[in-house]
């Protein structure tokens, strides 16, 4: 069963759309390789999004060359200050215009204090014409003045782990990045390591 059907995500993205004074932003990007978790998805790809934001809640929708069509995700969540922690609930679903991959559709946990943030992921796998699979995903992340390191994994029917270790700045209103990424075998078939270089930028609308 699907955490939440494709009807309702669109449902909510168009209320959403509709609020005054909303604050809006959009973003471009290319990265050398596109690595997601760990896990290489496509070479020389160029991502954008849109993104609306108002009193912690958000809604967003962003798109990435896979060589064989777009990946298309939809995104909504909350987040919130609890003390010093923030804390934030949403959901994200990923489509696919090609044959590259098959939908996955998860919840979204984040937990952050100081330099330290816990991210969680409950999802299901739509696995084209296999059984649905269900995952967790988990990753914690270090991070101060730009530099920051990563580690992540998968549990339930899916496995493996990554490190991913990078630094980023912002040049002129432009955001670099560069990163190192370590994926064991049990995640990627065959240990992979790469070296990834992004840029982004970053408007408000």
């Amino acid at each position: 069963m699907k955490i939440i059907s494709n009807a309702t995500l669109l449902a909510m993205l168009l209320a959403m759309s509709g609020i005054a004074q909303a604050q809006w932003s959009t973003n471009l990007g290319f990265a050398s390789d596109y690595y997601y978790r760990g896990i290489f998805q496509a070479s020389t790809s160029v991502n954008g999004g849109v993104d609306f934001e108002k009193n912690g809640f958000y809604v967003g929708t962003w798109a990435a060359d896979v060589d064989d069509g777009l990946e298309v995700d939809g995104y909504f969540g909350y987040g919130f200050d609890a003390g010093d922690v923030s804390l934030s609930v949403g959901y994200t679903g990923y489509f696919y215009t090609g044959d590259f991959d098959d939908t996955y559709q998860e919840i979204n946990l984040g937990a952050a204090y100081g330099l330290i943030s816990l991210d969680v992921a409950i999802g299901q796998y739509d696995n084209f014409d296999g059984p649905t699979l269900d995952y967790t995903f988990y990753s914690l992340t270090a991070e101060k003045n730009g530099f920051y390191g990563k580690i992540g994994g998968f549990a339930q029917d899916f496995a493996g782990e990554y490190f991913e270790a990078g630094y980023s700045r912002d040049v002129a209103g432009i955001d670099l990045g560069l990163s190192l990424i370590f994926s064991n075998d049990e995640l990627v078939g065959e240990g992979d390591e790469s070296i990834v270089l992004t840029i982004s930028k970053s408007f408000d609308l």
